[in-house]
């Protein structure tokens, strides 16, 4: 880093630590006991498109959030690392790695390591141009890492150098040797790998229908069952019990610091209203056994949306978030006794309104179903509608909109489904 970048980026990080002090954040409640040896962030996507965009605060934001959770625990309140799983920026210009980097270490403390990586994607617009020399340039960190934080082993890879390569053999062999050493180091500790794109069908965003994997790195990482792999990519909720998955490996989606994304049923990529505004990340932990606490937090309502305590993952019995043990555990959603539900006919078209249905299970309701039927049981319309589960201060009331019923409908029965298709005792009102 040459000396006129490395004064301006001291400069601007001044500067933008004065308007960075103005974000007041408190800790989420802490609800369970855990005494960790290691803390660090995790996150994704943060797109900054410009230095002191809303990109960059919201990153600021949740970082102090971190922090505020982290000095308020009294047994370890350090927040050793902060890990970024690529899209840092919106189209990988110059100014935008800036950007990150300024954001990024305005926050950070000495005593928190920067982990970051690109990917190709947003990052790598301007792959041809240098990118990775604009990263290292700004950041001064290596695109590929494997760094030792408090005896626990963290490796990142960003996109290939070579152009029109997605990642590379090398990066595999690479890969492949940095784990045998850490394990080798010490067989009973989790190993924390991070890329941009998720290990396809393994974490929900990651099928081949939804598209947002790839698997240039499962046949290594099947090797080590000792692997806890972030990746980001889709913007799929990490609140979402998909987005936890163990098989050979522990695989968990990271969210997104900038607007979530769906798939239902063969709608591939659904947005729905007010989906840039969600903000999500997690505060992962590590205690003396090597149990995992992953904690993750919706940013603007600064609470904790979802928790996991995973018992070491380096031992391969220890896979309770299977996708086979995730759906056997999933219980139908239930709609209480004074449950409200409503039909509104305007101008030929049909909405029904209902109150929503009570989890069983402790998971999130992911979708409700309304089917519109004919006296003798005939389907004339169906629809669904996603509630907002994927924050923290969600819509109570669900509202489905059949449109235009082709037929006389007699009754429209509404049920509650789990992420796993599980669904509640239907709830129904007569024309």
């Amino acid at each position: 880093m040459n000396a006129f970048i490395s004064g301006f980026i001291t400069f601007a990080i001044f500067v933008t630590s004065l308007f960075g002090s103005f974000i007041a954040v408190e800790a989420p409640e802490d609800k369970t006991e855990f005494t960790p040896v290691l803390r660090f962030f995790a996150a994704s996507d943060s797109h900054v498109g410009a230095m002191g965009d809303t990109q960059s605060l919201r990153m600021q934001k949740a970082l102090k959030m971190a922090y505020a959770m982290a000095d308020s625990d009294e047994e370890y309140n350090k927040l050793d690392a902060a890990l970024f799983a690529g899209d840092l920026t919106d189209n990988g210009r110059q100014d935008q790695f800036l950007g990150f980097t300024v954001a990024a270490k305005s926050v950070l403390r000495e005593e928190t390591e920067l982990l970051a990586v690109i990917a190709k994607s947003h990052d790598s617009s301007t792959l041809d141009k240098g990118v990775h020399a604009y990263f290292n340039g700004v950041t001064g960190e290596d695109t590929d890492i494997h760094k030792v934080i408090n005896g626990y082993h963290f490796i990142g890879l960003s996109v290939s150098k070579t152009e029109g390569e997605h990642y590379s053999e090398y990066q595999r062999e690479w890969l492949d040797e940095q784990l045998a050493a850490a394990t080798a180091e010490d067989p009973t500790k989790p190993v924390f790998v991070f890329q941009h794109e998720h290990i396809s069908n393994t974490v929900y965003g990651s099928s081949d229908f939804e598209g947002w994997g790839m698997d240039y790195f499962r046949a290594v990482l099947n090797k080590y069952p000792q692997v806890v792999n972030f990746s980001g990519h889709s913007h799929y909720p990490l609140n979402d019990p998909r987005s936890i998955w163990q098989g050979e490996f522990t695989a968990v989606g990271t969210g997104a610091l900038y607007y979530a994304e769906f798939t239902v049923d063969d709608v591939r990529t659904y947005h729905p209203d007010g989906n840039h505004n969600v903000v999500t990340f997690w505060v992962v932990e590590v205690d003396a056994n090597n149990r995992i606490r992953l904690r993750g937090i919706d940013m603007n309502a600064g609470e904790v949306i979802i928790e996991y305590i995973l018992d070491n993952p380096a031992d391969p019995a220890n896979r309770e978030y299977t996708p086979a043990k995730q759906a056997a555990k999933s219980v139908a959603p239930v709609f209480e006794d004074d449950a409200n539900i409503t039909l509104k006919v305007r101008s030929g078209k049909y909405t029904v309104e209902v109150d929503e249905a009570k989890s069983a299970d402790g998971m999130p309701i992911v979708l409700y179903r309304a089917f519109a039927y004919s006296a003798d049981g005939t389907l004339l319309a169906k629809t669904w509608t996603m509630p907002e589960y994927y924050i923290v201060d969600g819509e109570d009331e669900i509202v489905l909109d059949l449109g235009k019923i082709e037929g006389e409908a007699a009754k429209i029965e509404v049920v509650a489904e789990t992420a796993y298709g599980v669904q509640s005792a239907p709830i129904s009102i007569n024309c």
